[in-house]
């Protein structure tokens, strides 16, 4: 980028933060911070470098460098303490998604150092692309040549697989990501002018087929290297990959949780051990013991037939909304009650969702005719009235479509920050509340509510021991099976979604971390008798999505400086 447009683009930055005070500041029912605007102005600016850059890799890795670290500077020209608090808040959360992008940032940049060393004319490509990207006419024999020559280069390098620079498994995940990026890179290129500029289609034709079939022989190899690699220890078939403490730390850090991840693993073991009495209690109801399995699989054995299923979703969240309304907890707009709906989800993605996942989409996880027989029946038993009553609530009302349908409407400027703490830990948590509440009063909606608390417990200690590099797929799987009583088939989809799934490594901690959080700032207003139930839900609804540590900031009017790091110690055993 020329030195005087990197200027001039420095300024606009500038001025566009010198005139956030006004940006928003006659908002009516002041949803929007003065800081807004720029939250705004920033998020729009950032997808439109990646949506646009995208096939210039070093080029878009260049401009998000320049553009993150512009507004880096621009933010010290802002009078923090003039602002509101809920200014301040959005000041703080900005602050830490730039920084958080620029390490990713130079993430892949490290990325693509070890893709250009494995691949030496990957920089020709891109040089490439950087003409087909401001739509120049290209030299069609240089061109060719150029294909040819880095053809050749994969012909020759996919014999010989080097795995140097990939003894980090997280590492070689992505350079994989970014080898299949750069093929994409290669057909469009093609496919731009291929049979549009004639000179280019004579040369490149038939230099272009041999070099696109060698780039999917050389990424094959590649990736059969490391999945070898990967699988050394473990023969479940679910690839994963392994953070390590220190990215476990950092990203911790990012979500304002100020906990270890040993801490978190003794939190979860804590919470565990207060199902397991639980759910003995309920076992022993059921006239089973202390033999709570014996008392799950009879709970699994309530399954319906093929073909009910919806109706028996559809009626356990009109259960739920009506628990919610007479005891007054939350407002549920008559529009949110209307505008949700049902589909069946396929086999294909029942491997990776075991059960029901949802929003303003529920979909439901049964089985169909083309499934084996044991698949079936896993299926059922894992999807019974009692488990399906105690999560219903959590993928619709009050759980994630209110959620869902309250972003829309209120501070919707924040979605730059949202996090999984906030939005699975405010779902889960409402399984905790309505536990408390007296939602569950029979023995076996006990246990289909306790499943689920057991299954929160154990995300955290499987996903946390995997990444820590302790444990593999396999034992993840096995641990599920032991410690919560899943099928197997289904135990093998929550590891598969957890490392496979597109998830981060954070995800499934936080249902129950995140939820712990809301749990403790209930506890904090309401069991202290300064908000309603009904009032603190509404204001945790209506100030967006967040760490949950602001969210507290934001209704307790926490002191806030421009440095702010996390510090909330949350966890409390509260009534256990």
């Amino acid at each position: 980028m020329p030195a005087h447009f990197k200027s001039f683009y420095a300024f606009l930055v500038s001025i566009s933060l010198l005139y956030v005070p006004h940006a928003f500041a006659q908002s009516a029912d002041q949803d929007f911070s003065e800081m807004a605007g720029a939250i705004i102005r920033f998020e729009a600016g950032w997808r439109d470098i990646n949506r646009s850059m995208q096939d210039v890799p070093l080029q878009l890795i260049r401009t998000r460098n320049a553009y993150l670290h512009q507004w880096e500077d621009s933010l010290q020209s802002v009078h923090f303490d003039r602002l509101s608090q809920e200014g301040k808040i959005d000041f703080i959360l900005l602050q830490y998604t730039i920084q958080r992008n620029l390490d990713e940032n130079n993430q892949q940049q490290q990325v693509w150092t070890v893709v250009r060393k494995l691949l030496p004319l990957t920089d020709s490509i891109f040089q490439i692309a950087g003409q087909r990207h401001v739509g120049n006419q290209l030299n069609a024999r240089h061109t060719a040549a150029i294909f040819d020559a880095f053809g050749k280069t994969l012909q020759r390098n996919a014999r010989q697989i080097d795995l140097t620079d990939l003894s980090d498994m997280r590492l070689a995940y992505q350079v994989l990501q970014a080898v299949d990026h750069l093929h994409e890179i290669l057909q469009d290129v093609y496919q731009f002018y291929n049979e549009y500029d004639p000179a280019f289609t004579w040369w490149m034709q038939t230099t272009y087929r041999f070099t696109d079939s060698v780039f999917s022989v050389y990424t094959d190899s590649l990736r059969a290297a490391v999945l070898r690699k990967e699988n050394m220890h473990d023969q479940s078939g679910i690839h994963g990959v392994p953070i390590g403490r220190e990215e476990l730390m950092k990203l911790l850090h990012d979500e304002m949780i100020p906990y270890t991840p040993e801490e978190l693993i003794d939190i979860a073991n804590r919470e565990y051990n207060w199902c397991l009495q639980q759910i003995k209690k309920a076992s022993a109801a059921m006239g089973y013991g202390d033999d709570w399995k014996k008392a799950l699989e009879k709970v699994k054995e309530s399954y319906v037939p093929p073909g009910e299923q919806p109706q028996v979703i559809r009626a356990l969240e009109e259960e739920a909304v009506q628990f919610v309304q007479n005891h007054h907890l939350v407002t549920i707009p008559d529009l949110a009650k209307q505008t949700w709906t049902m589909e069946m989800m396929s086999p294909r993605r029942q491997l990776v969702n075991p059960f029901f996942t949802g929003g303003d989409v529920l979909s439901i996880s049964y089985p169909t005719n083309s499934m084996s027989y044991a698949d079936k029946m896993m299926s059922m038993r894992g999807n019974n009235p009692y488990f399906s009553r105690a999560t219903v609530f959590h993928e619709i009302i009050p759980g994630h479509y209110l959620q869902e349908y309250m972003n829309e409407r209120y501070r919707s400027y924040r979605w730059p920050f949202h996090t999984a703490f906030w939005t699975e830990g405010w779902a889960f948590y409402w399984e905790m509340l309505l536990w408390d509440k007296g939602y569950d009063q029979t023995p076996e909606q006990k246990i289909g509510a306790l499943f689920w608390r057991m299954h929160r417990c154990a995300r955290i200690v499987f996903s946390i021991n995997f990444h820590l590099g302790k444990w593999t797929p396999e034992q993840c799987v096995e641990y599920l099976i032991d410690k919560v009583g899943h099928e197997r088939a289904n135990a093998e989809g929550e590891v598969r979604r957890s490392f496979e799934g597109g998830y981060g490594p954070l995800y499934q901690l936080a249902y129950m971390i995140g939820a712990l959080q809301f749990y403790a700032l209930h506890h904090e207003l309401v069991d202290s008798g300064k908000m309603t139930d009904q009032d603190f839900h509404d204001a945790v609804l209506k100030e967006g999505n967040m760490p949950v540590e602001m969210v507290r900031a934001a209704l307790e009017h926490t002191p806030l400086k421009r440095d702010y790091q996390p510090q909330w110690r949350f966890y409390q055993e509260i009534g256990r």
